[in-house]
């Protein structure tokens, strides 16, 4: 669907606004996909993602402070999504032996089955997105990091 189908307006001050626009509604509307499927396993895209990053780590668990630095959405609380793993029973906090201040946090058994089945529902929405080539993503991938480029991480 075209931008201007989708917002009802074709008045942009520029190319480049309507780029900006079209990125905001597109991250919006993937992120309504991906949030729809991942609610099937009772899980928000944010528990998701730190499920994704624990995983990455696995079978090491990982402090409270390097899971925020590898979130997608950099504003989430990230204690409180570990909060609500824990209770769903999918993670499991430690003591560090080094440092009696930090917490380590690692997947459980089920936190790891429900990660599964969770992966399928979110490649689901991915593998969904047919009108694009391998080719046209890698050069999609390309252009949205040269947009960031030029912005400091915050």
């Amino acid at each position: 669907m075209k931008l201007e189908e989708a917002i009802k307006s074709n008045r942009f001050v520029s190319e480049k606004q309507k780029a900006a626009i079209n990125v905001l509604y597109t991250g919006y509307w993937l992120r309504s996909g991906y949030s729809a499927n991942l609610k099937k396993e009772d899980l928000t895209l944010e528990q998701y993602n730190v499920l994704r990053i624990l995983k990455g780590k696995y079978p090491e668990p990982m402090c409270v402070k390097d899971i925020a630095g590898r979130t997608i959405e950099k504003s989430s609380n990230v204690p409180r999504i570990l909060d609500r793993l824990v209770i769903k029973k999918l993670t499991k906090r430690t003591p560090s032996k080094e440092d009696k201040r930090e917490t380590l946090v690692s997947l459980t058994e089920k936190g790891l089955s429900v990660l599964e089945k969770a992966n399928v529902l979110a490649w689901e929405v991915t593998n969904g997105i047919k009108s694009l080539t391998e080719e046209e993503s890698k050069l999609l991938n390309e252009l949205l990091e040269k947009m960031r480029m030029d912005t400091p991480e915050k």
